[in-house]
């Protein structure tokens, strides 16, 4: 992922400042005075020094993976990835000071211009992202003290500009379950505390239901955008793009459950609420 993240800013470098003919190098080197000594064409040097969760993106919870096909009888879930900053050291080197600066000041235009990667340029892996790639340049609280980041490569301070890329790393596996159709809650005085789930006695019973409004064509795919309601409660809903809704809460009992489209007649179901098979998928 790293190093399609390189070739990522490699190209768009290339394209935007724009480099022809191999008359500017872009490299991702270690700029120690050895590798330094050995250039023999002007470099935009963009060195990797750190990588760090960045934990104000942070996401806690599973995240519903879609699979693409009806009916769904399953749940495909998948924790949110990491989100992870990963800082650049931006540098030019040329025989002149002057267009070490030039380069520098073009370097930091093209970047300057994409606060996001911009799709077409990604590379590899980095086409996959969850999220957009976020980009920021010359941040002022990032590299405070250059001195001491030059007398470790042993080499000569230079005009250096942090980069900073946020990218998503995803080390988990998809999970899949039963789709939850039906809950139920339960409130009531406990026997005992701490940590038990027996009431003495129920006094409020309350149950949320969900389901999938699907067309009768072939394949069945399911239908967005559809109204949805229990009939005689006032419970409604809209189904979203993968014909989802849910309704509650509402007391246990038999009830219609009713969707129709803003012409054509509508389609009605008998249900049982809580219902022991937890079908509450209408077609239409």
């Amino acid at each position: 992922m790293i190093a399609d993240l390189d070739e990522t800013l490699r190209q768009l470098l290339m394209s935007e400042i724009p480099i022809k003919n191999g008359e500017i190098e872009v490299s991702f080197d270690q700029p120690k005075r050895e590798w330094s000594s050995r250039l023999t064409k002007p470099t935009v040097n963009l060195f990797l020094y750190d990588l760090r969760e960045n934990n104000i993106l942070r996401q806690h919870g599973l995240e519903q993976i879609a699979n693409g096909h009806p009916p769904a009888n399953n749940a495909h879930l998948k924790r949110t990835p990491f989100r992870v900053d990963c800082f650049y050291m931006l540098t030019t080197w040329a025989a002149e000071p002057e267009d070490e600066h030039r380069l520098m000041t073009r370097a930091m235009l093209a970047l300057f211009r994409f606060p996001v990667l911009p799709e077409e340029r990604l590379v590899g892996a980095t086409r996959h992202q969850p999220f957009e790639i976020q980009a920021r340049l010359a941040e002022h609280d990032r590299l405070t003290n250059p001195a001491e980041v030059w007398a470790s490569l042993d080499n000569e301070m230079r005009p250096t500009v942090p980069y900073l890329v946020t990218l998503a790393l995803d080390p988990w596996t998809e999970v899949v379950g039963p789709v939850v159709r039906t809950l139920t809650f339960r409130m009531g005085q406990p026997v005992s505390l701490p940590r038990q789930r027996r009431l003495s006695e129920i006094e409020t019973e309350m149950t949320f239901i969900g389901g999938t409004v699907r067309s009768k064509a072939a394949g069945h795919p399911p239908v967005p955008g559809i109204d949805v309601a229990i009939k005689g409660t006032g419970l409604f809903d809209h189904t979203d793009e993968q014909g989802r809704f849910t309704l509650g809460s509402m007391p246990a009992g038999d009830y219609i459950l009713v969707a129709w489209r803003p012409e054509g007649k509508p389609s009605e179901k008998k249900i049982a609420v809580p219902a022991r098979d937890g079908d509450y998928d209408l077609e239409l």
